[in-house]
């Protein structure tokens, strides 16, 4: 008798707990509307069932900075098995930490084909075309590549949108008609801007402008580096082709130069006709011969600024050229 009574005695006792845990308020819910965040940690014994609210709400930002680059030898032959030891990258004048070094021989490429259709290139604009149709067919493959054709004289006109097509592109190009002014500038800005930059990748591709022009520009509305700053917050490499075959350089040629370095392109000067197609053979070429990098820069600051990139080769003799820098963003 006494054993059953103690036993009772024990069950209501862990009975009128259980009651008591499941009316009183937990100790923390009423000051729960006053705590902060960084005090949401402390109130959980058991992290692995209550989630910690602090870690859901935190926001980080990666700082890696992407660059394609090119490595050639004393006699301009590209370099293409050289390891991430034999780069040195400086960002904004201090060394970078590499996070991550590649080849880049077959990437998919968005390429857009601008043609000075004024009447300063009239003379040879046949020839023009033929020479760019030939280098599509080259160099866009199926179901991989894609390009489109703009022609620019007072505005920029799309002959033919994005497409894998060489047949189309060619017709595209074949559109073409010279006559009226030159708005170099507008046609390279709006190329960037409204083609390439709003263009869907699903994957990493490289992003590519042929501009063949003679560089005289007299009815922009935007600046020359205005221009170049659309190309490079959309990651664009541009490659010139001046049309000028006077035999010598003249202003325009040194825009074209202007414009191609800064963005890691080349500059092409064919002052004869035949050597327009060998200027498309080599930038076809470069475009399967790069390296892409990714590093972390050494004192970043997201502040929308302009940041300089300089990418130096451990061996004497290998030249290395990439773009001049590029905009942080803003936060």
């Amino acid at each position: 008798m006494k054993l059953r009574i103690f036993l009772l005695l024990i069950t209501l006792h862990v009975l009128a707990g259980s009651l008591i845990g499941q009316t009183a308020p937990p100790a923390s819910a009423a000051g729960q509307s006053a705590a902060s965040p960084a005090q949401a940690p402390a109130q959980s014994d058991n992290p692995a069932k209550e989630p910690d609210d602090s870690l859901t709400t935190l926001k980080t930002t990666v700082n890696e900075v992407r660059v394609v680059f090119t490595v050639t030898d004393r006699h301009g032959r590209y370099i293409k098995d050289l390891k991430s030891n034999d780069f040195k990258v400086i960002d904004d004048a201090k060394p970078a930490e590499l996070r991550s070094f590649r080849s880049e021989t077959d990437l998919p490429l968005q390429v857009g084909l601008l043609v000075d259709a004024s009447n300063s290139v009239r003379d040879r604009f046949k020839f023009e075309q033929d020479a760019a149709i030939e280098f599509l067919n080259s160099i866009i493959r199926p179901r991989y590549d894609k390009a489109f054709v703009v022609g620019f004289d007072a505005t920029p006109e799309v002959t033919q949108d994005f497409t894998d097509s060489t047949e189309n592109l060619s017709a595209g190009v074949r559109m073409l008609r010279a006559g009226g002014g030159t708005a170099m500038y507008d046609a390279l800005y709006f190329a960037c801007r409204d083609k390439l930059l709003k263009q869907a990748q699903t994957g990493p591709v490289r992003r590519a402008i042929i501009l063949l022009s003679d560089g005289e520009d007299n009815l922009s509305h935007v600046t020359r580096e205005e221009a170049i700053e659309m190309a490079e917050r959309a990651e664009v490499i541009v490659y010139t082709i001046s049309t000028n075959i006077s035999g010598t350089k003249g202003s325009g040629d040194k825009v074209l130069e202007r414009i191609a370095e800064a963005t890691g392109g080349r500059s092409f000067f064919p002052f004869q006709m035949r050597e327009m197609s060998d200027a498309f053979v080599s930038i076809q070429e470069e475009l399967r011969s790069q390296y892409a990098i990714g590093y972390k820069p050494a004192n970043f600051v997201a502040d929308g600024h302009f940041r300089t990139i300089e990418i130096l080769a451990q061996e004497k003799g290998l030249k290395v050229r990439t773009k001049k820098g590029y905009y942080a963003p803003k936060q």
